[in-house]
């Protein structure tokens, strides 16, 4: 899972590090590139996305928290280059106006209390299913509160918060990487695109669970 969901998320925000490359760094903790040069932000980004994931497993039955969140990007950003741009700080929201998909997002200065009235009206759920973290999902990239890193931050909260509400956990492989983005792009419109997308991630999920004999 560690291996699928680093290569799977990174590499949907343009890491050019292959799934073996990513399994050889889990598991060995080095790297062997004969092909081409290996940037080092991805090599970095996968370790701390390996890092994210344990903090979320770690987490899982914690509330989500706005705490937790900015966390999240700081484990993930760490060491990279952006990191030590003048402009970008991890962990922070951002200070620049940023795009998905050509379409606007929140401005830098109401970022904080947007996601303040997200976490909010997400906690006024006696019982979460997966439309509502699906609309989380949403509204968190809509907001697009980091300067970067915001899509695999998000995808980190929809696997914690699978876990926490007894929701079968799922990893947006790179084959169906643009039904997702078409459902998050018409979720308002037409929620069964990204619905479905999630779904048939969770079978694939559950060919994990049905190997390690997991009942969920």
């Amino acid at each position: 899972m560690q291996i699928e969901f680093t290569y799977s998320s990174n590499h949907m925000e343009g890491s050019r590090l292959s799934l073996e490359q990513t399994r050889y760094i889990f598991e060995t903790n080095t790297i062997d590139s004969p092909d081409r040069p290996v940037n080092v932000d991805d090599i970095l980004e996968t370790l701390n996305h390996f890092r994210c994931i344990d903090l979320i497993i770690d987490q899982a039955r914690r509330p989500l928290t706005e705490t937790m969140i900015r966390q999240l990007h700081l484990v993930l950003k760490n060491g990279t280059a952006d990191s030590r741009k003048k402009r970008f700080s991890a962990g922070d929201y951002k200070k620049l106006a940023n795009e998905v998909d050509g379409r606007e997002t929140a401005p830098p200065d109401e970022v904080p209390s947007k996601i303040k009235e997200l976490l909010s009206d997400y906690r006024n759920h006696e019982t979460v299913t997966l439309d509502d973290l699906l609309d989380f999902h949403y509204r968190f990239e809509s907001i697009h509160p980091f300067q970067d890193g915001n899509g695999r931050v998000g995808r980190l909260i929809l696997f914690k918060e699978c876990l926490r509400n007894g929701i079968v956990p799922f990893i947006i492989e790179d084959d169906i990487k643009m039904y997702y983005y078409r459902g998050l792009n018409e979720w308002r419109r037409e929620k069964e695109y990204l619905r479905d997308t999630c779904l048939a991630s969770q079978d694939r999920f559950k060919t994990y669970l049905d190997y390690l004999g997991i009942t969920y």
